[in-house]
């Protein structure tokens, strides 16, 4: 057992069974209210449950993680632990990092909560970066540094199938949603620097999924080129309840980037999904500790 505790919520798309073999890490399930009634992701509400009730048109919409809850889970850890790392999702997409943040300072020290400024398999791979880190002798202090410091080296390109939850969300007007829809355009979405925003708009699945390739390649060019020199960066695939195009996509994006190691794909944060919908895919290029 290491001296330092990962705590992540259910946005970095750790799932039960990989926290069987994941000793050190903890997640705190994300809270949905569904026409009324609370669920929370992973422990009372499927992926597939929650793209049934999606589809139904249920009323759903998301929460922080209840605060005390929190806090009661990191004094059971420092019963075992010297430290927690607390790594919530991005500060920019939620109030969760704020008040986990703001409660922290109660502890003397022992809780360290990261801006870590990412979400689904961005946020995944930080988790496993900190794993590395506190293997080589890093404390809370120094971790919480390092991933505050790289928060911005990584990005997310996602392909929405349908307007009509970024709409329902408030992300474009129904006006841009109907023109949209008729037009049968598809946007590209971005996620850097915690911030979910317009990329561009394509005509179909095809075209879509060359531009986030060719944004992954500009973004190995330009800024994240000294790490691809440096072997320091690493792909992944995300997507909402389409396991078969992702597998596809997979495929693509292997083909396309030969050389840069290919991490994981796992389906969307329920959180990033109920703005995608279905059928959504992603892809994620993130640095990496070698």
């Amino acid at each position: 057992m290491r001296d330092i505790a990962i705590v992540v919520d259910s946005n970095a798309g750790v799932t039960k069974q990989e926290l069987t073999f994941l000793q050190d890490v903890f997640v705190v399930p994300m809270p949905f209210t569904i026409n009324g009634e609370e669920y929370f992701e992973e422990t009372n509400l499927t992926q597939q449950n929650f793209y049934k009730l999606l589809g139904e048109d249920a009323q759903i919409s998301t929460s922080q993680p209840a605060i005390g809850e929190v806090v009661e889970l990191w004094k059971k850890l420092l019963n075992k632990y010297k430290q927690v790392v607390h790594i919530p999702m991005s500060s920019a997409l939620s109030q969760t990092y704020a008040t986990a943040q703001n409660f922290a300072k109660d502890f003397e020290g022992k809780v360290f909560v990261v801006d870590n400024k990412r979400i689904s398999v961005t946020l995944k791979q930080a988790m496993f970066d900190t794993l590395k880190l506190i293997d080589q002798g890093f404390d809370g202090e120094q971790i919480k540094k390092y991933l505050e410091e790289t928060a911005l080296q990584s990005s997310i390109y996602i392909m929405v199938n349908t307007l009509k939850y970024l709409k329902r969300g408030g992300r474009i007007t129904p006006a841009a949603a109907a023109i949209g829809t008729l037009l049968k355009i598809k946007p590209v979405l971005q996620i850097q620097g915690g911030k979910l925003d317009c990329f561009t708009k394509v005509m179909n699945e095809r075209a879509g999924r060359q531009k986030m390739i060719d944004a992954v390649k500009k973004d190995i060019s330009t800024r994240f080129k000294h790490l691809y020199e440096n072997g320091e960066l690493e792909l992944a695939v995300a997507y909402t309840n389409c396991e078969e195009k992702a597998a596809d996509f997979v495929k693509q994006i292997k083909k396309e980037f030969p050389d840069i190691p290919f991490a994981y794909a796992n389906p969307l944060s329920l959180s990033i999904a109920c703005h995608t919908g279905p059928g959504a895919l992603a892809v994620g290029v993130t640095r990496i500790i070698k």
